[in-house]
């Protein structure tokens, strides 16, 4: 079945809807909190989880799967820097 299939589309190319939520979960992670449309927001909320379980794994293969999908290398590094000091 079909059903179910197209969440979070946001109305824009599938590498616009990437880059949008690169530069988002980017922001997130530099800034603590952002101020977003509650539709761009529900649909970072499941792209950013799995970059916190990617941090708390914290190896160099986890950390450079990281860097591929956020596009931001420093804001990468702050995720990884800072769950490894909080829980390290």
């Amino acid at each position: 079945m079909r059903h179910l299939k197209h969440k979070h589309q946001l109305g824009v190319k599938k590498e616009h809807r990437a880059a949008l939520m690169a530069n988002l979960a980017s922001s997130l992670i530099r800034a603590g909190r952002i101020r977003t449309t509650l539709k761009k927001a529900k649909a970072l909320r499941p792209f950013v989880e799995p970059l916190v379980t990617l941090a708390k794994k914290g190896d160099l293969h986890h950390r450079r799967i990281a860097i591929s999908r956020l596009r931001d290398e420093e804001a990468v590094r702050i995720s990884f820097t800072d769950y490894l000091d909080d829980n390290g």
